[in-house]
C-alpha cells in the first residue's frame, strides 16, 4: 500500500507546527502509541489544541460528549 500522505494531510487535525509526522498516519499512530497516547486524529479541536493526547484524556473527552 502507498502512502496517501497529500489527502492525509487535508484532514489531519495536528496543530502541533515542528510535526514531522504529519500526514504520514501509519508513523504517527506508531509514535503515539509507544508513548501510550493517541493521535491529535482522535480528538475534537478545543481537546487536540491542549496537546494532552493520552487515553485518559480520550476518555475525559469522549465521556462528556454523550
Amino acid at each position: 500500500m502507498e502512502c496517501q500522505k497529500s489527502e492525509n494531510i487535508k484532514r489531519c487535525n495536528c496543530s502541533y507546527l515542528g510535526c514531522e509526522k504529519k500526514g504520514l498516519c501509519c508513523e504517527c499512530l506508531q509514535y503515539h502509541l509507544a508513548r501510550r497516547e493517541l493521535p491529535a486524529c482522535c480528538f475534537p479541536a478545543d481537546a487536540e489544541a491542549t496537546f494532552d493526547r493520552s487515553f485518559e484524556k480520550f476518555i475525559e473527552v469522549h465521556s462528556k460528549q454523550r
